[in-house]
């Protein structure tokens, strides 16, 4: 069957697509910039893309109309939209003008599960999706998960952060909130088996794992798995937004998604049961067994997505990419520095594991210390890191950098700074002639930035020379 993919960036989209092809279905991946397409994925015949952006519909023509399924995954956990839900439901309305003018006949979509009366906004906004998807030109199979538990999922990775730095809390009351975990794998099984299924249209089924268990129990558990001893004393003294500052200071997350997890953590998000483990054929996974398996995928450097890599994880970044591909001159400083080379592949290796605990190579307090000066501003600092320590991808997040160009054949990469700036910088790496070329452009916003440049010149001038000389070397 054909099939059509949207978020196939996000992180369930991109687990989701090789597990299509695998069960022999051709499948079409709409993405809003061509250049986050996965260059593993582009080189596969059963795989093609598109590019397309739901929140424009003149973008949407191309959509091919001989498609027999389609996956609706475009959610997020932005705050930073006072119309949040208006785009979400125009998203969904213009994703469902498109697939009406094509032949398919199911579409399937991930949502949350909403039984609690109290629901927060993002609960809402999934709940009312549902709703739009709704249509007689075809069916719709709904899936309603809770907590997803796996390697690069933006609670596993904040469970991870809180266990692995705090022997002790002093956690807000909602880690009393009761929830039903449930792991990335059994999630993807549960979307994969369901295409064509006839059994499953026009339905909506709660997923969960086989436990109920608090926030807090989650952390306790987490911490068994790792062998560490914690403990835990919630107070009800902590408002929303001190508990949203506390995640915030605490483990990797932004400040924006921080805010929406802790509107989200004071649900109690318990499902309905139902017959769909039993005809999908899926046994969920423990919530133990689910931790121990994403660790796994840590240890073998096989983690396929991470919500770090999403553009939510900053927000900086709002246009496709191709817009800053090109890196400006006019009105920039810059900061350039070439090197002799004997080894280009071992220089290149050595570009593609730069950041997160490999470092910067020079001078990494001071990288240090401009990610903790970063974080007291609102910014995003060294917290991310990156999702796997040799390889880089167009997206990827890379500590307080974003990925913009990748190309090991051509020898060069490029990042864009996604700190709190006066203005827009820019990183590159590039090799010509057996010769290294590093450079830092600055494109200043004002009066401000141009103080901003004047006053880190002197560093720049030995962290970037220490640093090209390191990879050099």
């Amino acid at each position: 069957m054909k099939i059509l993919v949207t978020g196939a960036t996000g992180y369930i989209g991109k687990r989701l697509i090789p597990l299509l092809v695998q069960d022999g279905h051709h499948v079409i991946c709409v993405v809003r910039d061509i250049l986050r397409a996965d260059k593993l994925y582009v080189e596969d015949p059963h795989i093609d893309f598109i590019e397309g952006d739901f929140l424009n519909p003149e973008t949407l023509t191309n959509i091919p109309k001989d498609i027999d399924i389609a996956y609706y995954l475009i959610h997020s956990m932005s705050n930073s939209s006072k119309d949040f839900e208006e785009l979400e439901a125009n998203c969904a309305e213009n994703f469902k003008a498109a697939i009406k003018e094509t032949d398919v006949k199911q579409v399937i979509y991930l949502s949350g599960i909403t039984n609690d009366d109290k629901l927060s906004k993002h609960l809402r906004s999934r709940k009312h999706v549902e709703g739009i998807l709704e249509s007689d030109a075809y069916a719709t199979t709904i899936f309603k998960a809770g907590i997803i538990v796996g390697s690069g999922s933006s609670s596993f990775e904040i469970i991870r952060d809180l266990v692995e730095k705090l022997p002790f809390m002093i956690a807000p009351k909602w880690l009393e909130t009761r929830t039903q975990p449930l792991a990335v794998r059994d999630v993807l099984s549960y979307l994969s088996r369901a295409a064509g299924d006839e059994r499953l249209y026009n339905k909506s089924y709660d997923i969960f794992g086989p436990e109920v268990l608090s926030y807090k129990q989650m952390l306790l558990e987490f911490a068994e798995v790792r062998e560490l001893k914690r403990y835990i004393l919630t107070v009800p003294v902590m408002t929303p937004k001190l508990s949203s500052y506390w995640l915030y200071f605490v483990t990797s997350t932004s400040y924006k998604l921080a805010s929406s997890l802790v509107d989200s953590m004071g649900v109690q998000i318990i499902g309905n049961p139902s017959n769909i483990s039993e005809l999908l054929n899926v046994k969920p996974l423990s919530y133990k067994e689910a931790v121990s398996l994403a660790f796994e995928k840590i240890e073998q450097n096989s983690i396929i997505s991470s919500w770090k890599d999403s553009m939510v994880s900053s927000g900086r970044l709002k246009d496709s990419f191709h817009k800053y591909v090109n890196v400006p001159t006019f009105g920039c400083f810059k900061d350039y520095k070439e090197r002799p080379i004997t080894d280009p592949e071992e220089t290149i290796r050595k570009i593609w594991a730069i950041g997160g605990h490999n470092g910067w190579y020079y001078g990494t307090r001071l990288w240090r210390l401009r990610g903790y000066m970063d974080k007291i501003v609102g910014g995003i600092g060294l917290r991310r890191g990156r999702t796997s320590p040799t390889e880089l991808h167009v997206g990827d997040s890379l500590d307080f950098w974003r990925v913009i160009f990748a190309d090991k054949e051509k020898q060069k990469l490029l990042l864009y700074a996604e700190m709190k700036l006066p203005g827009e910088a820019w990183l590159e790496f590039k090799i010509e002639d057996n010769l290294l070329k590093q450079t830092a452009t600055f494109r200043p916003r004002g009066l401000a930035g141009r103080l901003y440049w004047y006053s880190v010149l002197p560093f720049h001038g030995f962290i970037f020379r220490g640093m090209i000389n390191k990879i050099a070397t």
